[in-house]
């Protein structure tokens, strides 16, 4: 028998250039197009809010005020209330702490779902208080769960549930000039290969610092970010066989994936990295951080390389190897494809994510029955 659609409310007061938006936006289409009501709660400036407005058959977008905390609250109270929302999914700090709230007030009866989408850094005493509260907590990783439950987040309530990748945005052709938009952003490449990084600051310097003990010409294209003292000085300092540029945000990164010889994530705090599934699914080996949820993506020497996070001599030994050795590439490569449109697609993660929804909504089910007066 097929179940009742649900009205999921998917929350969060970031919404802007991260692959955390892309997931969100991704996951509550196909939630939509698996029959339930889907709302996205954000910023009305976010990138978030223009993706959904914009997004085809239309996702309902609930703007909000995050910034004054009892205002914030109010509101989701009775959006909640007015929209017969069954379950809310925070996927971020100020919005989860609102919830918690109006859960400890009794004005939040319907089910309560987070999910963690990188390496905790909040107080152990934060996350015992919000895992306590919260029906059901989504880890993107395995890493991120463990990360957890070692800093009090109780266990039983973690669900794993690895973000999944939209195949059809990856593969569809892309929109008119964005390729020549990326070429010319990177400018003269001659005869360097491109290794990009697309993500928000996160150790590119790591990289920066390994250039010159890799012989081969490389143009880093560090997507994302916009150059710091510490990136300027460093990328300054190239040898001239080298060149680095930085890119701003841009909403289609796409496109400088079709560039490049390989796609490296320096980045130590990663969940599960949606750049990485990205540059996997169209083919391209890529050399990761062994820090976070990355090793849960990919197998050391088989479907990428993993480097000891912030040693720079590791990290050129890791680039020296992917741009030299073609057979390695290629293999690793190859794998890394078949891994991600196998096991992290956005059915996938849809479909268990559902499951996580459900689980929550009978939770909170059970517990209002149980203090309900006889």
């Amino acid at each position: 028998m097929r179940e009742t659609p649900l009205t999921i409310l998917q929350l969060t007061f970031q919404g802007d250039g991260a692959g955390s938006t892309q997931s969100i936006f991704d996951l509550s289409g196909q939630l939509a197009r698996r029959g339930h009501r889907v709302l996205v709660g954000c910023r009305a400036e976010s990138l978030l809010a223009r993706l959904a407005a914009d997004a085809a058959g239309g996702l309902a977008v609930v703007p909000l005020d995050f910034r004054r905390f009892g205002a914030l609250a109010r509101t989701l109270a009775g959006t909640l209330a007015r929209d017969r929302v069954d379950v809310v999914n925070s996927h971020a700090t100020r919005d989860r702490r609102a919830l918690t709230w109006l859960r400890w007030r009794g004005k939040l009866p319907q089910a309560f779902v987070v999910t963690r989408r990188t390496m905790p850094l909040t107080s152990p005493i934060e996350l015992f208080t919000v895992g306590h509260t919260a029906d059901r907590t989504i880890a993107v990783s395995g890493a991120v769960a463990r990360a957890l439950g070692s800093r009090w987040h109780p266990t039983a309530r973690l669900r794993v549930v690895p973000n999944g990748l939209e195949l059809a945005r990856v593969d569809a052709p892309l929109p008119a000039g964005d390729l020549d938009a990326a070429r010319a952003a990177l400018g003269e490449i001659g005869d360097r290969q491109v290794v990009v990084v697309i993500a928000r600051r996160k150790d590119q310097d790591v990289m920066l610092a390994a250039l010159p003990a890799v012989q081969s010409p490389v143009l880093l294209a560090c997507v994302g970010v916009e150059a710091d003292s510490a990136l300027t000085r460093l990328a300054a300092a190239l040898p001239p066989r080298h060149r680095a540029v930085f890119v701003p945000f841009v909403p289609r990164p796409l496109a400088f994936y079709r560039l490049a010889a390989a796609a490296a994530l320096p980045s130590r705090i990663e969940g599960l990295s949606q750049s990485l599934l990205e540059a996997m699914a169209l083919g391209l080996p890529v050399v990761a951080s062994n820090a976070g949820g990355n090793p849960d993506i990919l197998s050391d020497g088989v479907t990428g390389l993993l480097v000891a996070p912030l040693d720079s001599g590791a990290w050129a030994r890791a680039l020296t190897r992917v741009l030299g050795e073609r057979e390695l590439a290629q293999r690793i490569a190859r794998r890394g494809r078949e891994l991600v449109r196998r096991e992290f697609t956005l059915e996938r993660a849809a479909q268990r994510t559902e499951v996580v929804y459900r689980e929550a909504l009978a939770r909170r089910t059970r517990l209002l029955h149980r203090d309900r007066p006889v």
